[in-house]
């Protein structure tokens, strides 16, 4: 390559980044233009953007830019003038240049704009000024152009600022992404080895603690032998031993505190260095909402819309990777609401709206996560259509759609190959959108749920990680292994005692706040053999699905950690409710769950109806000094009453809420007594005990009948059953119900 050639790439390297930044101020002056066409301010910064790359296409010898600027200019100084007044025909003819003047020089002969087309748009944007011109007169105005100086303020805020001198701004650097990440991952490594002096910090305070108990011990042994005879030797000896303990500590407390400060500043500049590397991957979501507004804009009129994007909170500083990633499902959920939110204009004013439709994207930071709020204020969701559509295309029987709830329904809405729409077209109707966004924010280790009201709109919120390289969790032992749970999908931590779990419908359950919280184990759902249980009661790490609130039972909490997320290997495949690997201060390689993927297995285990009881390693205990009772009944005042007396008499307890509940319990449990009433649901008493009384593993099972029928026919049907007590409810108190549980069983302790 000649000196020239070299000189004329990079001078087409520099047109072309001046072409993206002032095509970026075309793009929002003209978008605000469509709606404020008298906008001084982005007159003027449009048709200086204009100039600047007029002039840039004729240093660079871009013969087709300076033709394609030059029509743009004349027609917004036409247009500053008064000359004439910005319609959407000029508009687009505005922006159809600028995304030429972006093409014009492009290395690939293919992306460039063909002769054909510069002469087109040029020919195109002259007759717009030419037709305007005649008919307004030279130098006559058909409205008069707002001075600057009498704009609103928000107005004012819309220009451009003004360019900072050499020395104001900050000098830029161009360096690779993976020398990026490579800084990133030294100086996240760097911060999680520095946490291991933690544990030396506290191996040396022990060590202190045992130096100062030998000092006391010593003091101890001088007093002792400070009044008996003891040899003058050993006396020196002793003292000696004390002096050189003193020496020591005096030595230790010096360097602990050396060490400790050493420590904390380590600990500091170690946390800054990782921010440092992480702030320098950090962008602005504006970067990759660059030329949003202007397709919401462009799709909207190919629609036959009016449809303009606001965007709050697009200085929100996001890792560049996420940034990357959020590009394709904001496009999707962009264009989402234009095909299926936003109304056509006449519908719009029909329904009291007006006609240009708004949609509002929110972003903020929460607890370590981006949140990305994207509303409409179109149509919404007909859910009751939504719920015709479920039935019709057979993802679900009309009885089962009957009973979904709104929120159940709408997750339908992220299925593969779901639509709305009968017919296909360019936009939509394949049912391809919303499945691909839940899988890309999957990916991210994020979500998305809708939000909707029929007529009045839908809201979209996504959550995705600040950054995928760092991950604050919770760490957990589970089966004698190390897992986490980032931090970001935890509700809640607790314990809860054994005495708080109850048993319904074949599910184990505990109160938290108003509401009934399901119990698994995560063993059981990781697959892993049964581990320890603390004493202190059922450690749970409380996840939250929409309205769903599950509690996960664990062997212990280790804590919070910051781990530098570690890909698994590709060859692994998909691990499933696994999403990475990391190590702990120690050392010690823990599991990072996929929380996604999670609530997919917890579904299927609740399906499958084999739930195990997550405190059957503590009753493994229990049950050799306790004896168990099952309680079945369909009512819950009656359930509760009869489980806290059996509960105060020291019994353990189950309950169940009618007979099938009642005898999948029995089958799947060990218990010493049933307690059962007779009229319930699904399968009532006597149809319990008749089963029971055939089994052959339960048939020697203790069984007392608590009704409110109190005929003689119906003690005599229960006892033919195979009932061993029946109690009249009638007649019902609580003395004559522990009484007769202590006559078939005796007292609670075997």
């Amino acid at each position: 390559m000649t000196p020239g050639q070299m000189r004329d790439a990079s001078l087409l390297e520099l047109y072309r980044m001046e072409a993206d930044a002032q095509a970026q101020v075309l793009d929002a002056g003209l978008l605000i233009l469509e709606r404020e066409p008298n906008h001084a301010g982005q007159l003027e910064a449009c048709m200086r953007a204009a100039h600047s790359l007029k002039g840039a296409a004729r240093i660079v010898g871009l013969d087709d830019g300076v033709k394609v600027a030059h029509a743009m200019e004349d027609l917004l100084v036409a247009a500053q003038e008064g000359l004439l007044r910005l319609l959407p025909e000029q508009i687009d003819g505005l922006l159809q240049g600028t995304d030429l003047l972006r093409r014009v020089g492009a290395q690939d002969a293919a992306y460039a704009p063909s002769a054909e087309r510069i002469e087109q748009l040029v020919a195109l944007l002259e007759r717009q000024l030419a037709t305007a011109v005649p008919a307004l007169g030279r130098g006559t105005a058909a409205e008069p152009v707002l001075p600057q100086t009498s704009l609103a303020p928000q107005v004012a805020a819309q220009e451009p600022a003004e360019e900072l001198p050499d020395e104001g701004r900050g000098r830029v650097l161009r360096v690779s992404a993976e020398r990026l990440d490579h800084l990133l991952d030294m100086s996240g490594k760097a911060l999680v080895e520095f946490q291991r002096i933690q544990p030396l910090t506290d191996s040396l305070q022990r060590l202190k603690r045992q130096q100062s108990a030998v000092r006391r011990a010593l003091d101890g042994l001088r007093d002792l032998t400070l009044n008996s005879s003891l040899e003058p030797q050993a006396q020196a000896l002793l003292d000696e031993s004390r002096a050189q303990l003193a020496e020591c500590q005096q030595l230790l407390q010096t360097h602990f505190e050396a060490f400790d400060e050493f420590a904390w500043e380590g600990g500091l500049r170690s946390r800054s260095l990782y921010d440092a590397a992480l702030s320098s991957r950090m962008r602005p979501l504006a970067d990759v909402l660059v030329g949003r507004a202007r397709m919401v804009r462009d799709l909207g009129r190919s629609l036959g819309k009016q449809v303009r994007l606001d965007i709050e909170g697009d200085a929100t500083q996001v890792d560049r990777d996420v940034l990357e990633r959020l590009d394709a499902p904001l496009t999707h959920l962009l264009r989402n609401a234009l095909d299926h939110g936003i109304e056509l204009p006449e519908l719009r004013v029909r329904k009291g709206k007006a006609e240009e439709g708004r949609l509002l994207l929110r972003a903020r930071h929460r607890a370590g996560m981006l949140v990305l709020e994207l509303s409409d204020d179109g149509a919404g969701v007909d859910v009751e259509h939504l719920r015709e559509v479920v039935v019709t295309r057979k993802f679900a029987s009309a009885e089962t759609a009957a009973r979904l709830s709104e929120d159940e329904l709408l997750a339908f809405l992220f299925l593969p190959g779901f639509s709305l729409r009968e017919q296909v077209s360019e936009m939509s109707g394949r049912g391809v959108g919303l499945d691909a966004v839940q899988h890309a924010l999957r990916q991210l280790r994020g979500s998305v749920r809708l939000e909707a009201r029929r007529g009045e709109g839908s809201t979209f919120i996504l959550q995705v990680p600040l950054a995928l390289s760092v991950v604050r969790s919770l760490v957990v032992e589970i089966a004698g292994e190390a897992y986490a749970f980032p931090l970001a999908h935890i509700e809640h931590m607790l314990r809860v005692s054994v005495e708080d779990v109850v048993q319904l419908e074949g599910r184990q359950h505990f109160w938290h706040g108003d509401r009934h919280v399901s119990l698994i184990a995560a063993s059981q759902l990781l697959q892993r053999p049964e581990g320890r249980c603390e004493e202190a009661g059922i450690a749970l790490v409380l996840i939250r699905e929409r309205d769903n609130l599950y509690g996960i039972a664990v062997d212990r909490f280790i804590g919070e950690r910051t781990l530098v997320v570690m890909p698994l290997d590709a060859r692994l495949g998909k691990v499933r409710d696994v999403s990475a690997g990391a190590l702990l201060d120690d050392g010690t390689p823990v599991l990072i769950l996929d929380v996604e993927d999670l609530f997919s297995s917890i579904g299927k285990l609740l399906g499958s109806g084999h739930l195990e009881r997550v405190d059957r390693r503590s009753q493994g205990v229990q049950e050799a000094a306790r004896k168990r009772v099952l309680v079945v009944d369909d009512s819950l005042t009656v359930r509760e009453l009869e489980r806290k007396l059996l509960l105060s008499r020291g019994y353990d307890v189950a309950v169940a809420v009618d007979g099938m509940d009642g005898w999948n319990a029995l089958r799947d449990e060990h218990f010493d007594l049933l307690i059962t009433d007779i009229d319930m649901p699904r399968m009532d008493g006597i149809e319990l005990v008749t089963l029971l009384r055939r089994d052959s593993r339960l048939r020697t099972l203790p069984v007392m009948v608590v009704s409110y029928k109190d005929r003689d026919e119906d003690r005599r049907r229960g006892l033919d059953a195979g009932a061993d007590y029946y109690l009249a409810k009638a007649s019902f108190h609580d003395e004559a119900l522990l009484d007769a549980v202590q006559v078939l069983i005796g007292e609670a302790q075997g």
